[in-house]
């Protein structure tokens, strides 16, 4: 099979079940679990967005005018607490409208240890799972994307918004007691929480009474030592699938990081 890659898709079952889109096929890995799996990158990375030909990928699969034009490439997407589209200059309004405001989810989660994120409602449980947590927990529900970052913001003076992915790679973490976590957290954040509601009136603040959830990942073993497969370094990656983790293929030769290569075209065979 051969085409371009998108980050894997993600199904939530006893076991996550994993997808590698290729174009328009999608091509299920579990069943390569203790098996050899060759990866080739042709040479070719395509847009994911506009479709050309490009010689460089930018802001995860596109090409450079894309990630100059489009709103999803913007910096408030990875700091959501600047979201400007209040002031107008949201480079595409529409897709601001439908991406930015609307449902966000503030979240608990144990990847490489107690992380705080965020996430659109409609990304749950699939934002989890492309982290690779084995928990997770909803804490809060608001209105905005704006408001979900700027209480991610008064959440990382307690807690860490980073995942260290040698270590998610190294090992599952010990299970957190998240509820606990999450009822010592509001009360050191209520005043920040309560200042944000009153300077945004109008957007919804609602705290979640939600049951943690779980996940468990294909993964046979778990390498000792973390060295990365990179495919404008090495086209050909290959070796015995040991498991798969977050957007991480866990091969005896190293891993890779599927997403980091959107837009690649790429060849697999066993």
């Amino acid at each position: 099979m051969q085409g371009t890659l998108r980050k894997m898709q993600t199904g939530h079952n006893d076991v996550v079940d994993y997808s590698l889109p290729l174009g328009e096929a999608l091509l299920p890995l579990n069943p390569y679990l203790g098996n050899r799996i060759e990866l080739h990158f042709t040479g070719n990375i395509f847009c994911t967005s506009c479709g050309r030909k490009t010689k460089k990928s930018f802001a995860q699969g596109h090409c450079f005018p894309c990630m100059k034009r489009l709103a999803a490439c913007d910096m408030c997407i990875m700091k959501p607490e600047t979201c400007h589209y209040y002031e107008g200059t949201c480079r595409e309004p529409q897709w601001g409208e439908a991406n930015c405001m609307a449902p966000h989810i503030v979240y608990l989660a144990n990847t490489s240890g107690l992380k705080v994120g965020i996430t659109r409602g409609t990304q749950t449980p699939t934002r989890w799972m492309d982290q690779g947590a084995t928990q997770a927990l909803p804490i809060y529900q608001v209105s905005t994307r704006l408001i979900s970052g700027l209480i991610e913001t008064t959440l990382t003076d307690h807690v860490d918004d980073k995942t260290n992915w040698r270590a998610l790679l190294k090992g599952n973490n010990e299970p957190l007691d998240l509820p606990a976590f999450r009822d010592k957290l509001k009360p050191q954040i209520s005043a920040q929480v309560q200042e944000i509601n009153q300077k945004w009136p109008s957007e919804t603040i609602d705290e979640i009474d939600a049951e943690v959830l779980t996940f468990s990942y294909p993964v046979n073993e778990f390498p000792e030592k973390i060295s990365s497969h990179n495919f404008d370094k090495n086209p050909s990656v290959s070796g015995i699938l040991n498991g798969i983790k977050g957007q991480y293929l866990l091969l005896d030769t190293g891993v890779i990081n599927i997403r980091k290569f959107t837009g690649y075209e790429v060849s697999v065979k066993d």
